[in-house]
């Protein structure tokens, strides 16, 4: 097989895993009761732990007013709270409640785990590629999610 058809096989694969994705994400928002921008805010704060609202709207991709109205509704939905940080009274974190740890738990944590039993079975040299693959990846999505922001923000 050619390099050439390899690449169009990766870059297929990868648009059948981000549809898979998407798929999942609108299952999962459905079923937390929660629309996408809610369901990436309980994303972020399932990889990043607690943060404060500037540092979720900065995470999620959201101005500050539009990161409060997600948490409003995260917090409406039993999901998230606002805490005051014991390190800084004057500072008040965004945690996931226990009923959002465990329903994140219950929707992600059968597809981590398989994921992780997958990625069990490569040698460390191939998780390496893996790893630099989707750290080239990621670097492109975010370069032309700001080129996207961008270009819809038009001239001011």
């Amino acid at each position: 097989m050619s390099k050439q058809s390899r690449v169009q096989n990766v870059t297929r694969a990868v648009q059948e895993l981000q549809d898979a994705t998407d798929l999942i994400d609108e299952l999962a928002a459905r079923r937390l009761g929660v629309n996408r921008t809610d369901l990436r805010c309980l994303s972020r704060l399932t990889a990043r732990g607690p943060l404060a609202a500037s540092e979720l709207a900065a995470a999620a991709g959201l101005t500050g007013g539009a990161a409060t109205t997600a948490m409003d509704r995260l917090e409406q939905a039993g999901l998230a709270e606002r805490v005051r940080d014991a390190a800084d009274r004057r500072r008040v974190l965004v945690h996931l409640t226990e009923p959002g740890e465990r329903a994140v738990q219950e929707i992600w944590g059968p597809i981590a785990a398989d994921a992780q039993a997958e990625l069990l079975r490569f040698s460390a040299a191939e998780l390496e590629v893996i790893e630099i693959f989707l750290g080239r990846a990621l670097h492109n999505q975010v370069r032309h999610a700001d080129r996207l922001r961008e270009e819809s923000a038009g001239p001011r």
